[in-house]
């Protein structure tokens, strides 16, 4: 099931981020992501962010979007590869007319999701805070995927 974060949510979906955060990208150092955690946090509250629950109520997932940025996909590592990435992102699709992300290009495994998803690469810089090369993914209703 999807739905809307809970406040008392917060702190369980924080764990999916640094989790996920550390393990899809071992090439950016740990403390990157432990820094940016009380950022992330905060903003997490102010931004739309959506849960995917198991049939336990246990959150296994979540997106969260600026607009029809998707400022975060998430998957707890033992939910990964079991259609809960594809769900959120559908869920996102019902609802926006468009959609753009940015994953990073050693990140192979969430570049190769976006596209079998229906995204396009639209841009490529490097990120001034990793100094990772990032793609920024562009998907449209309407479009071929």
């Amino acid at each position: 099931m999807i739905r809307n974060l809970k406040d008392n949510d917060l702190d369980g979906i924080m764990e999916i981020w640094l989790c996920s955060n550390t393990e899809a990208h071992s090439f950016v150092p740990e403390s990157y992501w432990k820094n940016n955690f009380p950022g992330v946090k905060e903003a997490l509250l102010k931004a739309e962010v959506y849960v995917y629950e198991d049939e336990n109520g246990e959150i296994q997932g979540f997106i969260g979007f600026d607009g029809s940025y998707v400022a975060g996909l998430f998957v707890r590592k033992e939910a990964r590869s079991k259609g809960v990435g594809k769900s959120l992102l559908d869920f996102a699709k019902d609802r926006k007319e468009s959609l753009s992300l940015k994953v990073y290009a050693k990140n192979v495994r969430a570049v190769k999701f976006y596209e079998r998803e229906g995204f396009k690469p639209a841009a490529e810089k490097i990120d001034g805070a990793t100094g990772e090369r990032e793609y920024l993914m562009a998907w449209e209703k309407g479009g071929e995927n």
